[in-house]
């Protein structure tokens, strides 16, 4: 039996919900902006758990179904009062505390990763707190148990706390502009036509339960089926390209995304005087070669909370902020 306090992360993509005992953990791909059953799936967890407590954290208002962060905030926020009008609901804000002005709504965006900072801040002490996800890698440095982040994703974008990539849902183009194949470099194209998952599941740090997200083209997650789409990210097919090139774009993918998240947090180490990394999410095996590149001290949620709490961190760290 879990306990009566449950989190809620409510993204943009996928919801994601831990209890505070961390006895039960749940994923949903959910987008919002894809006729989203948000509404109802969170009236059928409420009918399932019956929680005595809801902490929510959320960052699915940045969604472009919604004219402004204010509207997505207002959905999300009534989708969950709805859905549990017999519990008690909070809200973590951005400085990873319930909110109690019912007027500062603003504050209430993509905050899933305060929640997460002000438990690691508590748990771990001074640290630089990296979350990689599904589409996002959050970069938190915390002093003191307060973060010492930009209130904004638009603020965190500008000082390299969010790098906007992830494990499942990034787009290859967007990474690599060039790839090298058969001993020459050949340009990527611009299209939508594979994601990091079918990178990840290629190379084995993630399995097909893992690959929550749709695939690109529609298709299935199969070996056959993630070779298919990385040949196209260079205009190939099956016929064209042999298997040890695409295995090598795959290869050569996850060291740029190495590289990415290891510039990032170089630039806010140094800025905050920090070499200790506590990692969470999808993406941990990607933070530890990070962090071991720049000689960082690293601690793992996984081995500290196990690796479904990992994975739902944000939502574990709202639920224990009531607890």
């Amino acid at each position: 039996m879990y306990s009566k306090v449950i989190g809620l992360d409510i993204g943009g993509a996928n919801t994601k919900l831990a209890s505070s005992d961390g006895t039960l953990t749940e994923l949903h791909y959910l987008p919002l902006w894809k006729n989203t059953r948000l509404p109802e799936i969170l009236k059928e967890i409420a009918e399932r758990l019956q929680p005595e407590k809801v902490a929510v954290v959320m960052t699915g208002e940045l969604a472009d179904c919604f004219k402004n962060k204010e509207e997505g905030i207002r959905f999300i926020k009534d989708s969950v009062d709805s859905a549990f009008g017999f519990s008690k609901v909070s809200y973590i804000n951005n400085m990873g505390r319930v909110q109690s002005e019912t007027d500062r709504l603003r504050d209430l965006a993509a905050a899933n990763w305060a929640a997460s900072a002000r438990l690691i801040g508590t748990e771990t002490g001074d640290c630089i707190f990296v979350d990689v996800g599904s589409t996002t890698s959050d970069i938190i440095p915390v002093i003191s148990g307060e973060h010492k982040a930009g209130l904004t994703d638009f603020e965190r974008l500008k000082r390299s706390e969010l790098v906007y990539s992830g494990i499942l849902r990034t787009n290859l183009a967007a990474i690599l502009k060039k790839v090298n194949v058969e001993q020459s470099w050949c340009r990527t194209a611009s299209e939508l036509f594979a994601t990091t998952a079918d990178i990840y599941l290629l190379l084995g740090n993630i399995d097909e339960e893992m690959y929550t997200c749709e695939t690109a083209d529609g298709a299935g997650r199969s070996k056959t089926d993630v070779m298919r789409r990385i040949a196209r990210l260079v205009c190939a097919d099956l016929s064209e390209i042999k298997g040890k090139d695409i295995y090598q774009i795959a290869v050569q993918v996850k060291e740029k995304q190495v590289s990415i998240l290891t510039q990032a947090l170089f630039e806010v180490a140094e800025r905050n005087e920090l070499d200790r990394i506590a990692a969470a999410g999808l993406g941990e095996f990607l933070i530890k070669e990070a962090a071991e590149s720049l000689g960082f001290e690293y601690f793992s949620v996984s081995e500290r909370w196990g690796e479904e709490i990992s994975k739902v961190f944000p939502a574990y760290a709202a639920a224990r902020l009531l607890d």
